[in-house]
């Protein structure tokens, strides 16, 4: 695709083309008609008898937010091409998350099947989170939203810390009294928000990556009225993952972050 650029981003257009990514695009089907191995947000997740419910450090059960199904999506390397990867966080005024510790999994958890049971009957078929007790969740864990995908192409984002590697950190300085306007202009019109996988990452404040660790974005799951769904004020959370880990399909050091307006 074409983006409209601002006209003081003209000359700047064949640099931005070069920075063209693709990612997976998600959204939540019409119809909720979803199986145990569906990609999903909300409802009962794939769950193995043999395998026990998450937990937060004290003991208390985490509530499921979402599933992944690699099979289900279009191919998109380095992320896996079978298998199921879950998101479980907890019920709390920051939804699990750390601000100290982004990959502190003490109250939320990411969890990755390589291999999947077919058997119905060695699966559970409820879950030991109480769908009355909740209070601070950004979903209704008890509404099931099945997801659909598709493959996209996207250029880098002012939002994406990558801008400021790419550009500089004082790249719209540069347009003196219109350094501003420029940039909002840009970020209506360049926009990565939406639900995702891969690609860059949208925020309504700063991104928590650091350039001497980066890390690719494993999910975004933005707010969205379809499912009612709210992180904070119009906030979108985010799922990030070391490369390295990825390709090693190790997910015990994922960072965990949201953010809101």
């Amino acid at each position: 695709m074409e983006y409209k650029l601002p006209v003081a981003l003209e000359p700047f257009r064949t640099e931005l083309n070069t920075t063209r990514k693709l990612f997976v695009r998600a959204k939540a089907a019409s119809s909720k008609e979803v199986s145990p191995w569906s990609s999903k947000v909300g409802g009962i997740p794939y769950f193995p008898k043999v395998g026990s419910w998450p937990t937060s450090r004290e003991g208390t059960p985490l509530y499921f937010l979402a599933q992944i199904n690699f099979e289900e999506m279009p191919s998109l390397s380095p992320f896996p091409s079978k298998g199921i990867v879950q998101f479980f966080i907890g019920d709390d005024d920051l939804y699990g998350m750390d601000f100290d510790d982004g990959e502190n999994q003490d109250h939320f958890r990411v969890i990755y099947y390589p291999e999947l049971i077919s058997d119905l009957n060695l699966l559970y078929d409820s879950i030991p989170t109480s769908t009355e007790d909740y209070e601070l969740l950004p979903h209704h864990p008890e509404d099931t939203f099945a997801l659909q995908y598709s493959i996209e192409e996207e250029i880098l984002p002012v939002t994406d810390y990558h801008f400021s590697e790419r550009f500089g950190a004082g790249f719209f300085q540069q347009f003196g009294e219109k350094e501003w306007e420029v940039y909002e202009d840009f970020g209506r019109k360049v926009r990565s928000d939406g639900h995702k996988i891969g690609g860059y990452a949208y925020f309504t404040q700063d991104d928590p990556r650091r350039l001497e660790d980066p890390m690719l974005l494993l999910f975004q799951l933005d707010s969205d009225e379809k499912m009612d769904l709210m992180w904070g004020d119009m906030g979108v959370g985010h799922f990030f993952i070391r490369a390295t880990d990825l390709e090693r399909r190790d997910f015990s050091r994922v960072l965990y972050d949201w953010d809101c307006l």
